[in-house]
Formats: C-alpha cells, structure tokens, sequence
C-alpha cells in the first residue's frame, strides 16, 4: 500500500511547450478567437497530456471492467448477479450498445473480468477487499492499460457497483447538508430501483459507512496534520469499493504515468477514481490535480449525485442526452467530440492561407 501511495502522490504533469505550441497555432486559425468554445481546450488537453504539439487519436481503446459485489445479495439491485457474466458475454459477441459505439468512432474495445468474477465481501459487515486483493485488482487495471495509447476510454460493468460507488463517494466528499443522511444523499436509482428499492439501498450504505467510518481516518504522519481527519482515499477503496473499481484506479493511474488522456465514464468510473484526486497534493479540482489527465464523457442530469461528484472534483462533462446505460457508452460517443475537435486544429486554414483579412 505504501508503494501504491507513492505512485499516486508523484504524478507527471501535462507538456506545457506541446499546449502552447497547439494554443499558438489556434490562433492563426480562420475563425473568432474562442469561438469553438470547448473545443478549442480538448485539442490543448489532448496535447498536453500526449505530449505532443500535435494530438493524435490513431489508437483509441475503450476498457471495461466488470466485478461483482457482495452487497448485491442485500437486494441492492432489481438485477441479479449473474448480469455480470453475462454482459461480459455479450460483449464478447459484439451485442452490446458500447460495442456499436466503439465501432462507431473507431475505437478498440476489451472487456476484462476482475478477480474471476468471485464477488467482494459484503461491505455491510466487513471490508469489501483484503489488502492484498484490493493491490491485485489496482494491478490488473494498471497493466491492462496499453502501451500504445492516445486515448483511453474506461467503463465498467457489475451488479450492485452503484452502491460501492455511492459509499465510496460518501466517504470521500464532504458531507452534505440538509439532505438526510449520507446513503440519501449519495444513494441512485442505478439499473432500476423504486422508492422502497431506493431507501434500502441508502440504508445499506450508511450502514457500510457507520461500520467502517473509524477504520477511515488517515493514520498520523501520513499527511500534515491538519488533514488527518479526512478519510484514507486508498482505504476507503478497499474497504467501500469493489474489484471492477480497483481496476479502474489502476487503469487511471498508469495513464497518468503514460501520458495517455482519459475519458471518464460516469458516476461509477468517477468514484472509483476519486482517490487519485484526493492524494495528489492539491485540491480536487486543481488544473494540475490527480485526475487533471481526466474528462468526464457525461453527465445525465443537472443535478443528483453524479453531478454532485463532478463538482467535488472539478470535471465538467462533456455530454448530457439522458445517457446512464454504464459499460462506457458515454465514454466511447464523446470520442467523436474529441476527434471534432482535433480536426478542426489541424484542417482548417489559417487566415493567411485564407486570405481572410484579420480583425481590426
């Protein structure tokens, strides 16, 4: 586990010579300064995190993890857990939504199954993962994670994950108020729950968080002591957490080690990366922070708990249109805003090249 904080807390930054070389070269464009609004900044973030004055997109892979979760025979979802296997099988067959939206942008996909798919502990009554088996998890997303690479898109695929997911988040973040107890605040509906379905769900996670919230406190010397009553972000994944979302704290990690942007699929995705933002040395939203290398794909609504995550971490989705299907769907469409935005930098004229008469 120490070695494991050491890698989150020394983290590689973006080529500030690649972002003012392509900044520089938006500006000679045949257009408005400004006027391809976020565009413009995606092509700077892609460089930047590439290292290169000029992004590519050539290998684009989308990565999903899929893991199965204890909690789940709690009846934390209308699905059973078998879904898991499942899905993973159609996948495998090319049946799935994320496999015709890959496809659709041109991006590789894999699909990998985390610990066998044996599920974690019941986080209600001991901690999701043992030490060692949170690390092997953490391990297999950081060496799924390719070496040729110019943008990584991470999904995740495991009945019950929104409820890891929303302890986790609840853990993390400051807790809110006004709005009940934190598995109200944190709970979602997930692949179908109704109110009843709703308020176990959010019973199950303050139970979670009332057995392990002690065990969370970061041990002293860890970090100044100002923050030593801030949860541990890498305990908290381990006890809270689930294999599919280790995997894809690994994942996340050995991008930012790599030099390869991320695409961020959702509620589940964002949690399960949470702890890199909290251990990096800055704010969670800090444009040098640990999930700085990130995008968020989307965000369904204005308001609930994904939006409520994003804002914690400083990411602002690139896409809404409803999406909560999971399996990184959102991930994978927003792969076409980017290649947009990459086209634009690098097609279009200049004004010179244009002949169009610059403004006065």
């Amino acid at each position: 586990m120490q070695a494991l904080r050491a890698l989150c807390s020394a983290l590689p930054q973006a080529d500030r010579n690649a972002q003012n070389a392509i900044a520089a070269r938006e500006a000679t464009l045949c257009k408005p300064a400004g006027s391809l609004g976020r565009l413009e900044g995606l092509t700077r973030w892609l460089g930047g995190w590439q290292r290169r004055p000029t992004p590519r997109l050539d290998h684009v892979h989308v990565l999903i993890f899929a893991g199965n979760h204890g909690v789940a025979a709690r009846g934390v979802s209308p699905w059973p857990p078998e879904v898991t296997a499942q899905m993973l099988a159609t996948f495998s067959h090319g049946g799935a939504a994320i496999n015709q939206i890959a496809r659709s942008v041109g991006a590789t996909l894999d699909a990998v199954p985390v610990n066998a798919l044996d599920p974690t502990a019941d986080f209600t009554t001991r901690p999701a993962m043992t030490e060692a088996a949170f690390l092997a998890a953490v391990a297999t997303g950081f060496d799924t994670v390719p070496t040729q690479c110019d943008l990584l898109c991470l999904g995740e695929m495991g009945i019950g994950n929104t409820t890891a997911a929303s302890a986790l988040a609840a853990a993390l973040s400051p807790p809110e108020t006004g709005t009940g107890t934190p598995g109200q605040c944190w709970a979602g509906r997930g692949t179908g729950l109704d109110n009843a379905g709703l308020a176990h769900k959010a019973r199950m996670i303050d139970a979670a968080l009332a057995l392990h919230g002690p065990a969370l406190e970061l041990e002293p010397g860890l970090e100044p002591e100002s923050a030593r009553h801030r949860p541990d972000p890498l305990e908290a994944a381990r006890r809270l957490g689930g294999y599919e979302l280790a995997a894809l704290l690994g994942a996340t990690l050995a991008a930012r080690h790599r030099n390869i942007p991320v695409l961020l699929d959702g509620f589940v995705c964002m949690a399960a990366a949470a702890p890199l933002a909290l251990m990096a040395g800055t704010s969670p939203g800090h444009p040098d922070g640990g999930l700085a290398h990130t995008c968020l794909s989307h965000c369904a609504t204005q308001t609930g708990q994904t939006r409520r995550l994003a804002d914690f971490l400083g990411l602002d989705p690139l896409l809404g249109l409803g999406l909560r299907l999971g399996e990184g769907s959102g991930a994978a469409l927003a792969v076409s805003v980017l290649r947009a935005a990459l086209a634009c930098h690098t097609g279009m004229a200049t004004f010179e090249q244009a002949a169009v008469t610059h403004r006065t």
